[in-house]
């Protein structure tokens, strides 16, 4: 009877403990409900919307976090400035609902007590991460870039200056500009990102431009003016890249209408050479190219005669060279006689420049030519040269070449005297040209001029510098001048860095 008693005391507590065994799980499975329930009603743990941690939060407490994420300024560095842009700014927008929904669809995708059970086993799945749903007005970012940052922070290049007192120009400074292809990318990147938000902008650096004609010519003006040169001073000057031209004449300190007669001299040999090229064939005859570098190297005036006698007219020649100036549109140069002494005036010419009542050279009634007229014959034999076009072909067709032309080129750069323009370029410059001077019946020098083609790494000109003083062209203040409008001029082609 005793053991009986034992045995069912001890089947009571075992239901009794199996009963609260039971009691306690029910307590416990239903915890662990409630507290499934609450992380359900929230994000998953690990749940990445757009590069943000959003577990355990609900969707209103999700959105703050990715519209603080996504709302932090974007930081911009332009070479030494820092910008900070706010995103709605540039037309940035996230896509909340599309990318909640999606975070949300995970959440809910799994069946309820299937998620408990895994859940009751720490078998959570990871969920996904959903990307970035955003929209960005490149027009605006593109629009804030060309009218904020740009006219703001982009530095222009600074053209070379000239230094006044001097003939010399300061250099240029280099500017940059932004690249705003290249920065729409960039911004747009950091605006999708939510850690990597400061923008290193690129640009591209624009070189000097060069300095402005204008700026040569006040240079050259003020070259003269410094110089004490008290007579007459006529400059031309032709950029052969792009056709722009310095013309000027300056008397006393005072502006002179250019367009001047002087006396050519040697100058009105580079006509001579464009006549007698016109009329012989190729190649060109011996006893024509010995007589051509007497007359250009040496500047001797017999073989000029000799040229004109046998190769144009023998009583007429000098009128031909004139004739062939007129048809090429040069009506103030002209040759009206031989070189030889007592050689007859075959015509006596009366040009627009040598009948100009407000000024006047008293220049010779034998040979005269313009500052400008003789630079146009000579860009016309460059133009010839160069590509084998330009005024000589158009007015003479198929009587002088392009090789001719580069002959004649080659002829007046070995015209090497040291001394007047070539004395402003540096050593080993090549400059074509043909000077001319003559001392008149008084014994004194009144005009000198100078005409030729530089070529320079800068660029090309042509330079023309025309001297005249009524009373003696003094030579060395003379040539200095001549030698310091000429170094201005090459400096304005090749700024020292």
């Amino acid at each position: 009877m005793y053991r009986r008693d034992r045995r069912r005391g001890f089947g009571n507590f075992l239901r009794w403990l199996s009963v609260g065994l039971i009691f306690i799980a029910v307590i416990l499975t239903v915890f662990e409900l409630v507290r499934y329930s609450r992380i359900r009603s929230s994000f998953p743990p690990g749940m990445v919307i757009a590069g943000v941690p959003v577990g355990g939060l609900d969707q209103q407490r999700a959105a703050e976090r990715l519209i603080q994420v996504y709302g932090i300024p974007v930081e911009l560095h332009y070479q030494d400035a820092a910008i900070q842009i706010k995103p709605s700014l540039l037309g940035f927008e996230l896509d909340l609902t599309n990318m909640l929904t999606a975070a949300d669809l995970q959440r809910v995708n799994q069946p309820f007590w299937q998620a408990f059970w895994d859940f009751l086993w720490n078998q959570i799945p990871t969920p996904g991460e959903v990307p970035l749903s955003a929209k960005i007005s490149e027009d605006r970012l593109r629009s804030y870039l060309q009218n904020e940052i740009a006219p703001r922070y982009d530095m222009p290049a600074v053209a070379a200056q000239p230094v006044p007192g001097s003939v010399d120009f300061a250099a240029g400074q280099p500017g940059s500009t932004l690249d705003i292809d290249r920065a729409v990318i960039l911004i747009s990147d950091a605006l999708r990102s939510p850690t990597s938000r400061v923008v290193n902008l690129t640009f591209r650096q624009s070189e000097p431009p060069h300095p402005s004609i204008q700026n040569l010519q006040i240079l050259l003006q003020q070259i003269i003016g410094i110089s004490g040169y008290d007579g007459l001073a006529e400059v031309y000057m032709l950029d052969l890249q792009n056709g722009q031209e310095i013309s000027f004449a300056r008397q006393n300190g005072e502006s002179v209408t250019p367009g001047i007669a002087f006396t050519a001299a040697s100058t009105i040999k580079i006509p001579i050479m464009v006549s007698i090229f016109q009329r012989v064939g190729e190649p060109t005859p011996q006893d024509v190219t010995n007589a051509m570098e007497l007359m250009i190297e040496r500047s001797e005036n017999d073989p000029a005669d000799k040229l004109m006698e046998s190769v144009l007219d023998n009583n007429l020649g000098p009128l031909d060279v004139t004739e062939d100036m007129r048809l090429l549109g040069l009506e103030n140069t002209f040759l009206a006689g031989y070189f030889y002494p007592g050689a007859p005036l075959l015509q006596r010419m009366e040009t627009p420049a040598n009948t100009r009542s407000d000024i006047s050279t008293d220049p010779d009634v034998y040979n005269q030519t313009t500052p400008e007229e003789i630079g146009m014959l000579l860009e016309d034999i460059y133009q010839c040269a160069d590509t084998g076009g330009g005024a000589l072909s158009a007015v003479f067709p198929g009587d002088i070449s392009q090789q001719e032309c580069q002959t004649m080129v080659d002829y007046l750069a070995l015209n090497k005297i040291g001394v007047l323009i070539q004395a402003g370029l540096p050593d080993g410059a090549r400059f074509a040209h043909k000077h001319g001077w003559i001392t008149e019946v008084d014994g004194l020098i009144h005009t000198i001029g100078d005409a030729g083609i530089a070529y320079t790494p800068g660029g090309d000109y042509i330079a023309c510098i025309f001297l005249y003083n009524q009373d003696q062209l003094v030579w060395d203040p003379a040539n200095l001048l001549m030698a310091q409008l000429s170094s201005a001029m090459y400096n304005y082609y090749n700024q020292i860095e």
